[in-house]
């Protein structure tokens, strides 16, 4: 073959490669779309987790929402208080303050109390018990204690308890909300910590029918709502106790006191009721 031939197409080729190199260096400049350098030092001082519990879909863009003011450090419900002290130092801001949020289980139906209507034998998993006619307990409304929740916490914060029930380490829990969107029965709800009278019952019957499926159902009494500090604090309605927690402030454990099944309770402390106590009950 021709030397010259050869050298001409060398020629060709290598200067096309500078022509389109020269256009997406230009290109690269003209449309470049300038990033904040402190997003990356700041996403490397978050924990990296990507639990969305601060409600961005993960680290960096909870980082670039600090650099924008929307959110505050504390925000970051994984950080302790000095990890949280440290970033904002870094971006010269205030930490911020917020009320800590927990994930709390609105069933109190463990295997000593909770009735059942069949065993079940399939896949070890509440979503699959659910699709075979709601589980094996009476009640449809029951955790069925077979550790879904437990399993999705990437935090180390949910564990089972002897009779079957979840148990929150609540100085362990983010409120990254993995548990509430994994349980097939929606029993897991975020709550701030201040927020102490809990309805642990979401069954829709009454009175004996209630207690005919469990031994802690909420039978829908009304002594709740009649002992409530004021009149909107608690409503009976469709046969459960609904607490308004709008009124929170006028909460006070005398609404708890005389419920006779120990469905509604105040927690504070290790103030539990002795059908949910055990060594792994964690104080509030």
């Amino acid at each position: 073959m021709d030397p010259a031939a050869i050298l001409g197409s060398v020629a060709i080729l290598g200067g096309v490669g500078l022509l389109f190199g020269a256009l997406i260096a230009g290109a690269n400049k003209k449309l470049r779309v300038w990033e904040d350098p402190r997003i990356d030092e700041v996403e490397n001082l978050l924990p990296g987790t990507n639990c969305g519990a601060c409600g961005t879909p993960g680290c960096r863009p909870f980082a670039e929402s600090l650099l924008d003011g929307a959110n505050e450090p504390v925000g970051c419900t994984v950080m302790g208080p000095d990890e949280t002290d440290i970033v904002a130092d870094y971006l010269g801001v205030d930490a911020g303050t917020a009320v800590k949020r927990v994930a709390r289980l609105l069933c109190a139906g463990g295997t000593d109390v909770a009735h059942k209507d069949a065993e079940y034998h399939g896949h070890a998993t509440c979503k699959a018990a659910t699709a075979v006619s709601g589980g094996a307990k009476s009640c449809r409304w029951g955790c069925l204690g077979l550790a879904d929740c437990e399993v999705s916490c990437d935090f180390d914060a949910i564990h089972m308890s002897e009779t079957g029930l979840p148990v929150v380490n609540p100085s362990l829990c983010t409120a990254c909300n993995d548990c509430v969107e994994v349980c097939p029965k929606d029993l897991f709800v975020l709550q701030s910590i201040e927020e102490k009278l809990i309805v642990q019952c979401r069954s829709l019957l009454e009175g004996q029918e209630a207690l005919d499926t469990c031994d802690v159902a909420c039978t829908g009494c009304g002594l709740c709502a009649i002992d409530a500090e004021t009149d909107d604090l608690i409503e009976i309605k469709d046969s459960l106790a609904i607490i308004d927690y709008q009124h929170n402030a006028d909460a006070a454990p005398k609404a708890a006191k005389r419920c006779p099944t120990d469905a509604i309770l105040w927690v504070d402390g290790a103030q539990f009721p002795e059908h949910q106590r055990s060594d792994e009950v964690f104080a509030v």
